[in-house]
């Protein structure tokens, strides 16, 4: 099977490797609100942020997450709640080197707790229906969360 959406590797790659590492792929705090008031300290909230997809170019992902307030929150010793959601769009057009994307992977992890907790972001290939599947979920040492949330991007023509 030929795969019609493979990179050039020599132009689209060099022209990459040049951009300063600030217009790579990078985060990006699209906004918040404010779910609780706290007298002292900030305030809890929902927090949206937006990262690209390392390896493949053209989607990107979309995060909310809740964010604890107050003075535990403040000094970074709140244990966050393990619901997230994720949503993940084509942004332009959809290149990538089916080499370098495996199966499965973690392409985004944020720490959840001063200890042991992260939400991260895997995503999977699909390549039967040319799709990549983007799950959020929270880790824990001892034990996760099954809270998840799931979305998908199609890269196939139809």
């Amino acid at each position: 099977m030929v795969f019609h959406k493979r990179v050039v590797i020599g132009g689209s790659i060099a022209m990459l490797a040049l951009l300063p590492a600030s217009l790579q792929a990078q985060d990006a705090h699209i906004g918040s609100v404010r779910t609780e008031f706290k007298l002292l300290g900030p305030n809890n909230t929902i927090e949206v942020e937006r990262f690209d997809d390392p390896k493949v170019q053209g989607i990107s992902c979309y995060l909310s997450y809740s964010q604890i307030g107050g003075i535990s929150g403040a000094v970074g010793l709140a244990e966050e709640a393990s619901e997230a959601s994720v949503a993940c769009r084509q942004t332009g057009e959809i290149v990538f080197d089916p080499a370098e994307v495996e199966e499965q992977e973690v392409i985004f992890t944020q720490r959840r707790s001063a200890l042991f907790k992260n939400m991260r972001v895997v995503r999977m290939h699909d390549s039967e229906t040319q799709t990549f599947v983007y799950l959020t979920y929270s880790t824990k040492l001892v034990d996760g969360s099954p809270k998840n949330a799931i979305t998908a991007v199609n890269y196939g023509d139809f």
